[in-house]
């Protein structure tokens, strides 16, 4: 049976995550967003001419040709969720990337995707925490992160951690969920939005854009790249937030009656109007563009530098 711990109600996460709500709130968040949002749990811009799956597609494809994935290299792939995107870049790159994601569940999801969609050979994920990564030292060729490291308490662990396992000349790229230049902190409402998109999705506090920089620098990587995809001219991440708030309405009223048959497991409801909430705050601070879930650094671990000949 579900222990009173995992069935603990949204407000524990004010009140410090126990790990029994955090996974329980996993379970319920990955099966949510497969419902509603697909294999690929971020945003990207739309694409003028393309539906939402190719929008994705391009989006994580920018990541393997930053990389310069190719045959016979291996990626991490740090906070991967279901693999969506993971599938999307080791198919592109052509090269073997092993996910890793602190919930169980998503790793059996991921692994029955990878199977079903033949990529099992090339992807697989593990279950781990990217702050404490089972890996030696330059293990990989490449590392990347898509939205899943805003959610370290501190950055510079995150990014040490990338720094160890990759080779030396290994490349690790982010898209970084932060607060842009135009965030004013003396302005009420831009601090009532971005505290709003922490609570709803766990974060510990949300970062500049010019924190995502300072730390790759001071953990030793050379950053090679760093701007925000969704400026203009790039089209709206946020416009399939804003789903309408009698859709939303209905999915919670159809979500709460699965709930009292036991359709779906307790919680589920509240976890979706959450979300819902947090969609608002998301939309807001796109569109005033004082958040960007999608701030791209790319950075490199500096290569050995060939030894002096000997005299």
């Amino acid at each position: 049976g579900r222990t009173q711990g995992e069935a603990a109600s949204i407000e524990a996460s004010a009140k410090g995550d126990t790990p029994e709500f955090v996974e329980h709130f996993y379970n319920l968040v990955t099966d949510l967003y497969e419902w509603g949002w697909g294999q690929s749990f971020h945003f990207s811009p739309e694409l003028r001419g393309h539906g939402i799956k190719v929008a994705e597609a391009a989006h994580e494809c920018r990541i393997a040709d930053a990389l310069r994935l190719q045959p016979g290299m291996r990626a991490i792939d740090m906070g991967c969720g279901v693999g969506g995107p993971m599938r999307t870049i080791a198919a592109h790159g052509q090269c073997e990337v092993i996910g890793v994601t602190i919930n169980e569940y998503q790793v059996k999801r991921c692994r029955e995707h990878n199977k079903r969609l033949r990529l099992h050979e090339q992807c697989d994920a593990l279950q781990g925490n990217f702050l404490k990564l089972n890996f030696q030292d330059g293990s990989f060729d490449a590392a990347y992160a898509i939205e899943a490291t805003c959610h370290a308490p501190h950055l510079e662990e995150v990014y040490a951690e990338a720094f160890r396992v990759l080779k030396p000349g290994g490349r690790f790229a982010v898209y970084e969920w932060v607060t842009t230049d135009k965030f004013d902190p003396s302005n009420e409402a831009h601090v009532a939005c971005i505290a709003g998109i922490n609570k709803g999705n766990g974060l510990p506090e949300m970062r500049s854009w010019a924190d995502i920089t300072r730390v790759a620098r001071q953990v030793g990587f050379r950053v090679l790249e760093a701007r925000d995809p969704a400026l203009p001219p790039a089209l709206p991440w946020y416009s399939r937030l804003k789903m309408g708030g009698f859709q939303h309405n209905i999915n919670s009223a159809l979500l709460a009656v699965l709930e009292t048959v036991h359709a779906v497991p307790k919680g589920t409801a509240e976890v979706a109007a959450m979300l819902a909430e947090t969609g608002r705050d998301l939309t807001w601070g796109g569109e005033q563009g004082i958040f960007t879930p999608m701030f791209f650094c790319v950075m490199e671990k500096p290569g050995q530098e060939t030894a002096a000949p000997p005299m």
